[in-house]
């Protein structure tokens, strides 16, 4: 198993943070890292996201939301080609810190055969994901910006 964890704070509310995480059409639009995102953000439905990592290229996922407890907490699992061969559990944690701020953990957890083959592809991962937090809080500042 490897575990790659990021954090940020965000100056908003964790339901600020979650309307813009889980607006799902809107990633395009902020999102360097995951670009392409739909589906139904719940329990048990099956989402379709596409990866621009910063080395390689594009992978279209089609992950099963497993938690969503809005302003908390948002997690889904996906495999490659068959469960237990690569499968990665990507979760949001969100926190209400001081002053209207959110705490923001954001990682995933590989697990599977491949993982030790693969180390080398996931190197980066963690340099994605801090450029998606940091879209992240620039959007959610930039949308209460306009309010």
């Amino acid at each position: 198993m490897r575990t790659i964890a990021t954090e940020i704070t965000i100056d908003a509310t964790p339901e600020e943070v979650w309307a813009t995480l889980v607006d799902l059409p809107r990633h395009c639009t902020w999102n360097p890292f995951i670009r392409e995102a739909a589906g139904e953000v719940a329990v048990g439905e099956r989402l379709t996201l596409t990866m621009y990592p910063r080395s390689g290229k594009p992978a279209t996922f089609r992950p099963t939301v497993v938690v969503a407890k809005p302003a908390t907490e948002l997690r889904w699992i996906g495999h490659f080609l068959v469960r237990g061969l690569f499968d990665g559990e990507h979760y949001f944690r969100l926190a209400e810190g001081p002053g209207r701020t959110t705490r923001l953990e954001h990682g995933e957890r590989f697990r599977g055969l491949l993982v030790p083959l693969l180390g080398r592809m996931l190197d980066g991962t963690a340099r994605d994901f801090t450029a998606m937090n940091e879209a992240l809080r620039d959007r959610v500042r930039s949308a209460r910006g306009t309010r």
